[in-house]
């Protein structure tokens, strides 16, 4: 029965580092909360900041680009600054969160803290 108490043990660990790393996990969540990514499109007409949970914290647009006439343009650089400040969370929270898993892709692990 020797055996079966270095499995023991080795289950022992094996929690220590799940609880270590869901530690670590939860604390990245805190921080990426504060982290803060800008896009802009038009030059500059439109900005926006996202932060590291993919929640929008505010919009800018530039005054001389609101044209009654010309709605469509002013939704499509909203839409493609928008897309773009998704785009530098998702690669934010992907980095931060490769330094937790030590570059290991776990399934659901993202769900799991209320990630993406």
């Amino acid at each position: 029965m020797k055996g079966f108490g270095n499995i023991a043990e080795m289950m022992k660990q094996a929690q220590k580092q799940a609880q270590k790393m869901q530690k670590q996990m939860e604390e990245l969540q805190n921080d990426l909360k504060e982290r803060v990514v800008e896009a802009s499109s038009g030059g500059g007409m439109v900005t926006v900041h996202m932060n590291g949970k993919q929640e929008i914290l505010s919009i800018k647009i530039d005054p001389e680009v609101v044209d009654p006439k010309d709605v469509q343009m002013l939704e499509d650089l909203i839409l493609s600054a928008v897309s773009q400040a998704l785009k530098k969370s998702q690669e934010l929270y992907q980095a931060e969160m490769g330094k937790v898993t030590g570059g290991l892709n776990v399934p659901g692990m993202q769900g799991m803290f209320g990630g993406m």
